[in-house]
């Protein structure tokens, strides 16, 4: 029987085969997890920013915690920070898109007959229980595409299993699709308008109807612009558009239906979307 020692051993000499090469690798602990570098970014996106899902520059001490650990340096791969964490590694991992590539993790017999049916051939490692099939190029990281199928690119990190077989084909379009969200369907606004008889003949007590959608267009427009702060902006908006035109009887479901469109597009919830009208609402007294 090989020595436990022994094995930990071959996962360095492995790291730094694969570091030599240029695929950024870290040591794994039991049940695949990473080991705990960094408490400061343990559950977090580490190395980026969490909320933006984007990689970035890593302010966290080295070597830092999950995919942005992974590193090709020897020196830092042979230092004493990681020397505890080599003597009780379980597995060596790597970082697929700090080397430009995406895996395509088939959970089960089910997930490769699919592959098989629906993608293009490529370089194939044998798993536990079903394959990853790596192509060259990086896209998002996306888990639970479908059935059995995970995707480990940028932020993510894979478990190396071996070479593998076959030529590394170019990333196609099938699979960056997977992992695009479809947009969610805009829910009905609900809540009815009391539309005054100057409004039903289609003139405004105060307005024209040439203002009122010169006002819904900028409010449209201002929402869809907006690059953070997404929640007061919808807020605000909603609110000046109530203020303006909640009391004379010109808005109607049309009009409410296309601001909660614009901030679902933004990545609002129809609840949210409620919850903003009606606080501007109640603010208003309306």
């Amino acid at each position: 029987m090989t020595h436990p020692a022994l094995i930990r051993r071959d996962h360095l000499s492995t790291a730094l085969r694969l570091a030599a090469d240029g695929l950024p690798v870290l040591p794994l602990h039991r049940g695949k997890v990473p080991f705990a570098n960094c408490p400061a970014c343990l559950y977090t996106s580490c190395g980026g920013r969490p909320h933006m899902k984007t990689p970035g520059p890593c302010t966290c001490p080295k070597p830092c915690h999950g995919w942005a650990a992974a590193t090709t340096d020897p020196w830092t791969l042979n230092s004493p920070q990681w020397a505890g964490a080599w003597r009780e590694a379980a597995a060596v991992a790597y970082y697929p898109g700090g080397a430009g590539l995406t895996v395509v993790d088939l959970d089960h017999a089910d997930a490769v007959a699919w592959a098989r049916a629906s993608l293009p051939a490529t370089r194939t490692v044998r798993t536990t229980r079903g394959q990853h099939w790596i192509y060259q190029g990086t896209m998002p990281s996306a888990n639970g595409v479908r059935d059995g199928v995970d995707i480990k690119s940028t932020m993510a990190y894979a478990r190396w299993r071996g070479p593998g077989t076959g030529a590394l084909a170019a990333l196609p379009e099938a699979v960056r699709a997977l992992a695009v969200k479809e947009p969610a369907p805009v829910q009905p606004v609900p809540y009815a308008f009391a539309v005054s008889a100057r409004a039903a003949e289609g003139v405004c007590k105060h307005r024209t109807a040439a203002f009122l959608e010169r006002g819904i267009t900028m409010a449209e427009q201002r929402i869809t612009e907006a690059t953070s702060g997404i929640h007061a902006t919808v807020y605000r908006t909603f609110l000046a558009v109530l203020s303006t035109h909640g009391r004379c009887g010109c808005l109607t479901e049309d009009h409410t239906a296309r601001l909660f469109a614009a901030a679902q597009a933004k990545g609002e919830s129809p609840r949210h979307c409620t919850d903003a009208w009606t606080n501007a609402r109640t603010r208003l007294g309306l």
